[in-house]
Order: structure tokens, then sequence, then C-alpha cells
């Protein structure tokens, strides 16, 4: 049987199942998921936000072919305020390093939010500099290169602070916390994701 679950990765957990080193903390810690479940995309250690964890391999070809070019939203906090010229770059698309080679990045959606956003605090917290500014930043990409936001936002000048997904398509995080999940029905998923099931 199918079942769907979301979560919200917190920092400083792979998005896998096996530990590499005995410190390393997975998805596993986190909760009792179906024998063969896994995780469709990943976010990297340092990312969190959310994640879907599935038995159903359709859906992992579905969401992840690069032909099919799903929304993922990011709420990205960046040391600095970027200028009206980084974020134009940000939004034409620009060259990064995939897997060795120059890769340019389809054209994204950026806007500097004018508040933070409300989102749960992190554990450990971002290190505090009264010195440099930061700000946030919602990112809508159309594909998901490995740390391709970082990347992005690292060759415009600002480095990430703090980066969350809390979309893909009409899937939302909402009002998940950090560690948290909630198994989802098969054919809500599939429309949030606006995929044919």
């Amino acid at each position: 049987m199918e079942r769907y679950f979301l979560l919200y990765k917190p920092y400083g957990y792979l998005s896998q199942f096996t530990r590499e080193a005995p410190d390393h903390k997975t998805l596993a810690d986190l909760g009792k998921f179906p024998k063969d479940a896994y995780p469709v995309g990943r976010l990297d250690k340092d990312s969190e936000g959310l994640l879907i964890i599935t038995n159903d391999k359709k859906l992992n070809h579905a969401l992840l072919n690069p032909q099919f070019q799903h929304k993922r939203t990011y709420l990205v906090q960046v040391e600095g305020n970027p200028t009206k010229e980084a974020l134009q770059q940000l939004r034409k698309g620009l060259e990064i390093k995939v897997d060795g080679k120059l890769y340019q990045t389809l054209p994204a959606q950026v806007r500097l939010l004018p508040t933070p956003p409300e989102v749960p605090e992190r554990n450990p917290p971002i290190r505090y500099r009264r010195d440099i500014p930061d700000c946030w930043l919602e990112m809508e990409l159309h594909e998901g290169k490995n740390h391709q936001v970082r990347k992005m936002c690292a060759k415009v000048g600002f480095p990430v602070l703090r980066l969350i997904r809390n979309k893909i398509e009409k899937l939302e995080l909402k009002d998940l916390q950090p560690g948290e999940m909630r198994e989802i029905e098969g054919a809500k998923l599939y429309a949030l994701l606006k995929l044919n099931n």
C-alpha cells in the first residue's frame, strides 16, 4: 500500500535513513516510516523544510524528472542587503558550477521580504553578527540542482545563512514544526503537486 508523509526536515539532519558516520542524524531518528519508504528529493544537511517521504516510486519520477519543472519555493536568509542588480541576476538565471561543470540556471522568481517571515527557531541558532545586516528572500525555482540556492546567492555576493523549503507547487509546510511529520492522502498530495494520479 502506498503511503505519503510530509516532514519538516530540521537543520543538521541528512535526507536519508542510513548513517554514514556514528554522529550523523538521519530521517530514521525522526519517526517510524514504512520499510520501503524513502525521501523524494533531498535537502542538504544544513537546509530545512518540506520533504516528502513515500513508497510510491511513480511519484519520485514525476516530481524529480527535470522535464516536468515543478515549482519549489524557499525562504532564504542571506548575509547583507542584496542590491537591485543582484536580485535581477538571480531572476534572470546565472552560471553556477554543478558537478564540476558550468550550468546556466533557469530564470527564478525572487522577492525581497519586507519583514522576516514567521519561522520556527533554528537549533542551533544562526550566529548573530551585529555589524553585518541580513535579510530574507523568497525564491521560486523550477529545478533543484545540488546546493543550487546557496550557489546562486553566493555568486551574487550574498551568502546564505538559513534556507527553508516551504512549498512544492501548492503543497506547503504550514504549521509543521522542525522534526514533525503528518501523513497525507495520496489523491490530495497529487492534486497539490499538480500531478495526475
